[in-house]
């Protein structure tokens, strides 16, 4: 198991404009050639925007891109007609494929917050493809086949506990709180990068939120 803590994490962003990002793996001008992926995830970015700030159009490919709101509202539009608003809960995936362009804002009142994962499809091309699961529950994982990947999202209570899947790779982001991973303590924003899990349990030491991806 690899722990890699929030403050490790390359800053990025426009203050000025209003955006901090925090990037897990090598991205952008932060080049890391030993920080590239793990298993299928080739970014984790933790993005604050500031109310009216975004992203503006700009392209993907052959990525498939799953979304995360942490608080706040994100106001999604894209190239194929797609428009949302992302709340808290809710699972947004956009399958870039051959190519897309998409808008990220933040048109709420308040700050915002997302996890945006990027993950590499096992084959590459197709056609873009975008849905928005709503108000998804912990008992049900939301499957990305075409990066050979499942989603867990976890909502510990202080003292509960969770199964970790055994798998060949599983990435756990912890989204807030405090908890307990095979003797690693682990606090918001820090991920762990577990090769070969087997018989793993998570458990909160506080009222806690995981992202959990696991790979074949």
């Amino acid at each position: 198991m690899d722990v890699r803590r929030a403050d490790e994490r390359y800053p990025g962003g426009d203050s000025t404009a209003g955006i901090e990002t925090w990037h897990a793996f090598s991205f952008g001008p932060h080049y890391d050639p030993d920080n590239l992926r793990f298993g299928a995830v080739i970014a984790c970015n933790e993005e604050n925007l500031a109310p009216g700030a975004g992203f503006d159009e700009h392209p993907h490919s052959h990525t498939e891109i799953v979304t995360w709101v942490v608080a706040g509202e994100l106001t999604h539009r894209d190239s194929t007609g797609h428009e949302s608003v992302v709340r808290h809960g809710d699972v947004q995936r956009l399958s870039s494929a051959g190519g897309v362009r998409h808008v990220e804002r933040n048109d709420g009142p308040g700050p915002l917050t997302f996890v945006q994962m990027w993950l590499a499809p096992l084959d590459p091309g197709g056609d873009p493809f975008y849905e928005v699961v709503r108000g998804i529950a912990d008992s049900t994982p939301y499957a990305l086949p075409e990066a050979g990947a499942m989603l867990h999202v976890r909502r510990l209570r202080a003292g509960e506990r969770t199964a970790v899947p055994d798998a060949a790779h599983v990435y756990v982001h912890v989204v807030r709180g405090d908890v307990r991973l095979d003797g690693e303590e682990l606090h918001t924003g820090d991920a762990a990068r577990i090769t070969d899990a087997k018989g793993l349990e998570a458990e909160a030491a506080t009222e806690a939120e995981l992202l959990v991806w696991e790979m074949t």
